[in-house]
């Protein structure tokens, strides 16, 4: 007898292996027939290929019907079953004449029952048929070969296929129905007048199934890893900040540095090669690269504001000279005294000022150190507490083992309590299962009068619609014309005063451009005369700057030469006795705060040693105490196993 089911499975897998860029029909069929040969006969063989190479033929006329209904069931089917879909699908199209009913209703029964009514109930209703179907096979093959070898045989199989949908409904039905239990029948028993019953032993109480224990977290016992990272980042950045206070006191003020470092030297240095490399002389839109030799060029290069703004300050320092030589010329005084005795007075208070800086320095260093050793002695001072601390906690955390070892036993005699409830929870679980499948059925039965009743509003909008496209189509193909001749001279016709023709603004519109046109050109060579002027003047404004800087750079030598005969101010503040006491008891300061420093930690490497031997040996404790409650409960489990051993011949 042949398996359909079976034949449908494997010409599924062959078009799933199936590639067609990388084989052809004529090689598959060749590898698989002689596999093929030991599995099925000659027929059921030749049936299987001829679904296969039809399948692979005709698959653009199968995915149309196919992917249209994943598009509408596809939460329902899986997409596995894409070709099991093809080949029934080839078969209800192509070979339902050759095969016959009966053949395919084994074909069809063989399958899930469920997906099968899905996709027969989509592919053989009417609307489909004679509306998308047809019109998507259309485009595939001719409309008259569609219409008269595809669709008129499948609706005149219709009915017959109806049948055996409603077949395929009742078993759905059928198969959702909870099946009766066979009637018990009475067995008769012999009477037992003769013995007596012996005397029933005890029956042992069932031990309750322990739940395995969890196993203790090891990390409860051990010291916690944020002690030691704390301990590593604190000894990290007490280093960084010994570094960083060693490069402070060795390195000179870079506040007061006059060069540059050699880092920022290399960094204005890649800046200008970066603005220069952006640089592009030679590029389309430039005049080319400037002369090397230029006539009359001067040492100063400045913007145009720049320029204006330092000629005016010239200007008004050569009105303010003429103005003075004038006064003196009348018989004023010379303000030149006056002005030395307070360019000296300034320098004294410079002085001072710095002396006072460098003593605020001190001091401020001073009591940095001071604060580091307030600091240090607190950190001792929350150490000692926090092993006050840890002690206590140690001292709650055996409190807590011995509360839980309470509990445990305590959660053993609920489990048998559980256990005991759950007996009567599976009746109630039975009734609720019976009462939800009677629900489903109403909720089935409703549906489907529902969808009855949709598809028949369907196909009355359907008709609607295609009576309203006829029409539609036949308006469309009246002639129409839209031919219409244009003269540029006649004007719109609208009565307007302003009104004119095509030529006539086209007129317009050039003298307009002509008038704009001069009138760029009148404005750019009035610019062009401004911007000459301009150029004139700042050249005249850069010859009299490039004058005046070369006289105070004169002015400015004769002043540094004065300036070198003088001492400088850091020899006067190295002689100061004051700033020489500030820094010996900086010194002193940081002395002490390094042999503190080096005591703690010597300190807290002893309390380290200790605390893990102690942890050591609390851990041992907790081992020991481990193996003999275990040792307890082997004990306990064997002397039941024991009693119920010896129980188990008498009950017998």
């Amino acid at each position: 007898m042949t398996n359909y089911k079976e034949l449908v499975k494997e010409a599924a897998a062959l078009l799933d292996t199936f590639k067609p860029n990388e084989q052809c029909l004529e090689t598959l069929i060749e590898d698989r027939s002689k596999s093929l040969e030991k599995k099925y006969g000659s027929e059921d063989k030749s049936f299987l290929l001829d679904i296969v190479s039809g399948c692979i033929e005709q698959k653009k006329v199968l995915d149309v019907v196919i992917n249209t209904f994943y598009d509408q069931h596809g939460r329902l089917v899986l997409k596995a079953d894409y070709n099991r879909f093809s080949v029934v699908c080839y078969i209800a199209v192509f070979l339902l004449e050759d095969v016959g009913l009966p053949r395919f209703s084994k074909i069809i029964t063989s399958q899930d029952i469920t997906k099968m009514h899905k996709f027969l109930r989509f592919l053989f209703s009417v609307t489909n048929l004679t509306g998308w179907i047809q019109s998507e096979w259309s485009r595939i093959y001719d409309a008259a070969y569609v219409e008269h070898t595809w669709i008129v045989p499948l609706l005149r199989w219709r009915p017959r296929v109806e049948e055996l949908l409603e077949q395929l409904s009742r078993r759905m039905s059928s198969g959702s129905l909870p099946k009766k239990a066979p009637p018990s029948c009475t067995q008769p028993m012999e009477f037992a007048l003769t013995k007596p019953k012996p005397r029933p032993f005890p029956v042992p109480e069932p031990v309750p199934a322990q739940q395995k224990h969890q196993p203790v977290n090891p990390n409860i016992f051990k010291p916690p890893k944020e002690q030691e990272v704390l301990e590593e980042l604190r000894e990290k950045n007490r280093l960084k900040a010994q570094r960083g206070l060693y490069e402070a006191n060795m390195q000179q003020f870079k506040c007061a540095k006059p060069q540059k470092s050699e880092r920022t030297e290399k960094h204005i240095s890649e800046l200008k090669e970066a603005q220069e490399a952006q640089l592009k002389f030679d590029a389309v839109f430039t005049s080319g690269t400037p002369a090397t030799q230029k006539v009359n060029s001067l040492p100063i290069r400045l913007n145009t504001t720049s320029i204006l703004r330092e000629g005016a300050f010239y200007n008004k320092k050569l009105e303010g000279e003429l103005l003075r030589l004038e006064r003196v010329a009348e018989g004023a005084s010379d303000p030149c005294a006056y002005e030395r005795h307070e360019q000296a007075k300034r320098e004294k208070e410079q002085q001072e000022q710095q002396a006072q800086q460098q003593r605020r320095h001190l001091e401020a260093k001073i009591s940095y150190e001071e604060a580091a050793l307030a600091r240090t002695r607190i950190t001792q001072h929350k150490q000692q507490m926090a092993q006050v601390k840890k002690e206590e906690t140690a001292e709650l955390m055996r409190v807590y083992a011995a509360r839980r070892l309470e509990e445990e036993r305590g959660m053993k005699e609920l489990v048998q309590q559980v256990s005991e409830g759950h007996q009567n929870s599976r009746i109630a679980r039975d009734k609720l299962q019976l009462f939800k499948q009677k629900l489903v059925r109403e909720e089935c039965e409703e549906r489907r009068e529902m969808m009855a009743r949709a598809l028949e509003e369907a196909q009355e909008e359907m008709a609607k619609k295609m009576e309203l496209i006829g029409q539609i189509r036949a308006m469309e193909a009246l002639p129409r014309h839209t031919h219409k001749l244009l003269d540029d001279t006649e004007t719109g016709g609208h009565a307007l005063l302003c009104e004119m023709s095509l030529a006539e603004l086209r007129e317009r519109v050039w003298m307009l451009r002509a008038t704009q046109q001069r009138h760029l050109e009148d404005r750019r060579r009035h610019i062009q005369q401004d911007k000459q002027q301009r150029q004139d003047m700042l050249t005249q404004q850069l010859h009299n700057i490039a004058t005046y800087r070369t006289a105070m750079e004169q002015a400015a030598a004769r002043r540094q030469e004065e300036s070198v005969c003088r001492p400088s101010a850091q020899e006067l503040l190295e002689g100061d006795e004051t700033l020489r006491a500030l820094r010996q008891t900086l010194q002193n300061k940081r002395q002490q705060r390094q042999q503190l420093t080096h005591t703690q930690t010597h300190t807290r490497t002893l309390k380290h040693t200790q605390h893990t031997h102690k942890s050591t040996h609390t851990l041992q404790q907790w081992d020991q105490r481990k193996g003999l409650e275990e040792q307890q409960w082997e004990e306990l489990e064997k002397s039941l196993q024991m009693s119920i051993q010896q129980g188990a011949p008498n009950t017998v």
